[in-house]
């Protein structure tokens, strides 16, 4: 019988990890005088295969960290807590803090350290401390994940996220500016903007995004990546983290809508309101290769009464995002001084009439010039010059 688990309240969904479970099974086995080698041989294997051998102390409290329980919740939620539930988490991670105990005295088994995680020593767990813990950093999936996506009505975190970062996006520092001020202002509680980034492809606007986004994770801003098709989930994604204490971009990259498409009337209603306080903890963040994303054509005028009416309705979404940031086309200066700048940064020493002859070309060949382009060109001349190979293509 694993009185262990029996005795926890809050917690009690950790007996669905195999490690946990087979840590209580064993621990209790050991309470009762009965410790038998073949529960000890399941708790080592399971050990092993979470990774877990040099520091299942910090794993396990890790788990109590993130798991979703009453407690976590209402912290998370901003509502006054319980003396009862700030008990009972305490009491709980002490019964399973009491549970490795008994199983590192009995075998001599290797635990590590206490867990530090974002300012909190589990070894000195109070419960103010696990109180505020949870208000500054939400709970389950938002403690250890900077990045989602949306899927079947619930937000899936991201195994991997660009790692771009400013420094590696040359020039348009205008546009990256007003971005990352008003980046700055959401983070910091002052009011804000939904921003439209819009303009040629491959001019660096979703890698902007990115980059930004990459800067002030460092102060706990998270990411929704939703896909084109899912904007009629939108206002329901903004529900999910309301009430989450964390600040929340929702990114839509390469958006584009016909005039009577669904998703138009979900997303002006999702930009209501586009300049907000410091109440709103989501920014509506999309990219487009157009500054007006309904799609409009002559066929849709000549087939209105009111045509000026219908041109009005179907510009006036852009219109709803409070900022609009348009990332032009680069020209043949700007191309090459993007150019010059990347292989600067891999201190290549192609002569520069070689570097910017052989860059022009590689536009004409690939169909333009572009912040992009440049990147592609460089990557592809970089490698050639050190593996020794001709710059032919």
């Amino acid at each position: 019988m694993n009185k262990i688990i029996n005795r926890l309240t809050l917690l009690r969904g950790l007996e669905q990890n195999e490690a946990i479970s087979a840590l209580c099974e064993y621990a209790s086995a050991i309470a009762d005088g009965t410790p038998a080698e073949e529960k000890y041989n399941d708790l080592i294997s399971a050990v092993y295969s979470c990774g877990a051998e040099e520091h299942f102390r910090a794993y396990t409290e890790k788990l109590m960290l993130t798991d979703v329980n009453a407690f976590s919740l209402a912290c998370a939620g901003g509502e006054k807590v319980s003396e009862f539930l700030k008990s009972a988490f305490v009491a709980d991670a002490a019964e399973i803090e009491r549970a490795l105990s008994l199983v590192a005295d009995c075998r001599n088994f290797r635990l590590g350290e206490h867990l530090r995680f974002r300012g909190l020593d589990f070894g000195n767990l109070t419960p103010a401390a696990a109180e505020n813990f949870f208000r500054a950093n939400g709970y389950g999936i938002f403690i250890d994940n900077r990045a989602f996506t949306y899927e079947n009505g619930a937000l899936k975190p991201l195994s991997s996220v660009s790692p771009i970062t400013l420094d590696k996006l040359k020039d348009y520092e205008y546009e990256k500016s007003v971005i990352r001020n008003n980046l700055s202002d959401f983070v910091g509680n002052l009011p804000f903007s939904n921003m439209l980034l819009y303009g040629d492809k491959g001019t660096g606007k979703s890698s902007t995004v990115h980059a930004l986004f990459n800067l002030f994770s460092e102060s706990g801003l998270k990411i929704i990546e939703i896909d084109k098709k899912d904007i009629v989930s939108l206002i329901e994604v903004k529900r999910l983290v309301a009430n989450i204490p964390l600040k929340f971009i929702i990114f839509i990259d390469d958006i584009s809508l016909e005039e009577d498409d669904e998703r138009l009337s979900t997303l002006k209603a999702a930009l209501e309101g586009s300049v907000s306080g410091a109440v709103e903890n989501v920014m509506i963040i999309a990219t487009s290769n157009r500054r007006h994303i309904v799609k409009e054509s002559f066929s849709d005028r000549q087939n209105s009464v009111h045509p000026s009416d219908l041109l009005e309705e179907q510009l006036s979404l852009s219109d709803r995002f409070g900022l609009t940031v348009m990332f032009s086309s680069t020209d043949k200066p700007s191309y090459l001084s993007i150019v010059r700048q990347l292989a600067a940064d891999l201190e290549m020493t192609l002569p520069d009439e070689t570097l910017t002859a052989l860059a022009e070309r590689w536009a004409i060949v690939k169909g333009g010039r572009s912040p992009r382009r440049a990147k592609q060109f460089i990557d592809f001349a970089y490698s050639c010059t050190k593996s020794g190979r001709e710059i032919v293509f």
